[in-house]
């Protein structure tokens, strides 16, 4: 009967020599350390995401229409006379009307709903070529 093959031996087998094995061991602490400070910035990123995004607005942000109550939203504009308005536009707290005037010009007048009162007055002029 013959002898059972014996498996034969590759250089991943053999154990590493001392230096070798230091470095190596080196090499893992730094893998873990690096991994472990890249899931705290990680972390740290998602954290901040859910909180700015659970956080209410501040006064420095502009807070949409539908997100003030009611009574903030009534009041009054007052138009010059005889002016027709055209169009208009709302951004955040602000309000810009389009306006035909009674004398034959054009005028966007601007309103902050927040504080009730207008802002800007700009007149249309029409280049003549």
């Amino acid at each position: 009967m013959a002898a059972p093959a014996q498996p034969q031996e590759t250089d991943e087998d053999k154990p590493l020599d001392p230096a070798a094995e230091r470095v190596r061991r080196k090499l893992v602490r730094f893998m873990g350390i690096n991994l472990a400070i890249l899931f705290a910035a990680v972390m740290a990123v998602v954290v901040a995401l859910v909180y700015k995004s659970m956080a209410p607005a501040e006064n420095g942000e502009a807070r949409s229409p539908a997100a003030l109550p009611a009574e903030a939203l009534s009041g009054e504009i007052l138009l010059p006379a005889g002016a027709r308005i055209l169009s208009h536009a709302i951004s955040g707290n602000r309000l810009s009307l389009h306006l035909r005037l009674a004398a034959g010009g054009e005028a966007m007048l601007v309103y902050d709903m927040a504080e009730g009162r207008p802002v800007g007055r700009f007149t249309i002029v029409h280049d003549v070529p």
